[in-house]
């Protein structure tokens, strides 16, 4: 039977409310402070790292505030800081500018894998060209340092191969229709952040392994860079590499960090090496958000829990961006998108600056699978931003999802369990992600 659009909604909006409570039921267990300051003081929002240290440095420029709008030739700014200026234009422009995505939240996908079985490039551009969506970001990986300097590769071939000759003009495709490409460095696979690459101690190396990277950045106009650091690196490397890239490229380039979840909360619960808070008081204001890995063991989100701790934890709720797999063939963690569809507008609805969600990763996304990935991010975006006129009816997986086969072998690893420092060794450890196999590398001779 149906029910009125009025009913409905009210229905909705209690299912959601009974959710809420169960939420800070659970946290007045962990936190009886945190809940009562939260419900007695809601526009109260809790101090972080940054603007700790803002106060001791007694500084309040940051440039990552929201900024005026720059031109298609001038574009690496986060869509996030275009809130509250207009754009200039000059008097002689005879066509309307690409109109930005609104600034938040931030809806992300990662692209790694960029063929076919049979060589076949998979397109991003339905992601601007099917109805419905409103892409932010587009993170291109995986962009490795190897032992030669100059041998970057992009996944397994040299970022010059003709393979990726549909792909570097589709990526300007998405440029100049408002979507901001960023390249991801490092990864599962290790040796980019090693101690004798960027993470050296030694000035001369570092800038050895750094200038073609550089030249990488430079040569394809990426708007910014995701540091994925998947191995042990020295904060004072992380510092480093920060100042590089924020003195070469200026105010408007976008840097993020892709930490799992855990290391926010605890920096034992890392695979970097490095502490994320003592990163986000030193460097805060050069990083634009950190794509939070919630998957593979580092994190849940079948309920907005975690993410409440990590706003208790003090991280501003605009810098923290909610990782998920988007397919259970690319990690532990799935999560079904009846379960997201109530948990992600809890989080939306409790916090304006809610950061966004991002998706590991594109070319198999469901619910469309490697036939209509872009699917995804078009259901992300009826979530996020309520536009639930503007694109067509999906029918999306309820509960278990049974998928195809994985893409090159057997599913990748990784289990849902929670590391846990605190337990006295009894419970799991955490499965470290597996190394991801993709159709772009190894399929193919070229």
């Amino acid at each position: 039977m149906c029910l009125m659009p009025g009913l409905r909604s009210i229905l909705i909006t209690v299912k959601q409310r009974w959710r809420l409570l169960m939420v800070y039921k659970t946290l007045l267990i962990l936190d009886p402070y945190f809940v009562l300051k939260r419900l007695l003081l809601p526009k109260e929002a809790p101090p972080t790292p940054h603007l700790q240290a803002s106060c001791i440095t007694g500084s309040t420029n940051n440039p990552h505030s929201d900024q005026q709008q720059h031109s298609h030739n001038s574009h690496r700014l986060d869509s996030h800081h275009l809130s509250n200026t207009k754009a200039t234009r000059s008097p002689t422009h005879t066509m309307p500018p690409v109109p930005s995505p609104p600034a938040l939240p931030r809806i992300i996908t990662y692209y790694q894998t960029h063929h076919s079985h049979d060589g076949k490039s998979i397109s991003a551009l339905p992601l601007i060209t099917q109805p419905g969506i409103r892409l932010t970001h587009l993170i291109l990986a995986a962009i490795h340092i190897n032992g030669d300097p100059h041998a970057i590769t992009l996944n397994d071939h040299p970022p010059s191969h003709p393979r990726f000759h549909t792909l570097w003009a589709e990526m300007r495709i998405l440029q100049a229709s408002g979507v901001r490409v960023l390249g991801m460095l490092g990864g599962a696979a290790k040796g980019t952040f090693a101690v004798d690459r960027l993470g050296s101690d030694d000035d001369a190396v570092f800038e050895r392994y750094y200038a073609p990277l550089r030249d990488l950045v430079r040569a394809r106009a990426l708007d910014g860079l995701d540091l994925d650091v998947e191995e042990e690196m020295g904060l004072g490397a992380a510092v480093r590499l920060v100042d590089r890239l924020r003195a070469d490229f200026g105010r408007e380039f976008i840097i993020t960090f892709a930490p799992v979840a855990a290391a926010l909360l605890d920096s034992r619960n890392n695979l970097s090496g490095f502490d994320y808070e003592a990163l986000e008081v030193m460097r805060g204001r050069e990083i634009a958000w950190y794509n939070c890995q919630f998957y593979c063991g580092w994190g849940d989100c079948s309920n907005p829990i975690m993410y409440e701790m990590l706003l208790m934890k003090g991280w501003a709720p605009e810098k923290v961006v909610v990782g998920l797999v988007t397919n259970p063939d690319n990690g532990g963690g799935f999560i079904p998108f009846d379960i997201l569809g109530s948990v992600i507008p809890l989080m939306v609805g409790q916090h304006a600056r809610f950061g966004g969600v991002m998706g590991w990763e594109y070319f198999n996304s469901l619910p469309g699978g490697r036939d209509r990935p872009w699917e995804w991010a078009q259901w992300m975006t009826r979530i996020l931003r309520g536009d639930r006129a503007m694109a067509p009816e999906v029918i999306m997986p309820v509960g278990k999802v049974d998928t195809p086969p994985p893409v090159g072998g057997t599913p990748a690893e990784g289990g849902d369990e929670i590391a846990d420092p605190d337990d006295d060794g009894k419970g799991k450890e955490a499965p470290v992600p597996a190394a991801f196999e993709y159709y772009s590398d190894g399929f193919v001779d070229d």
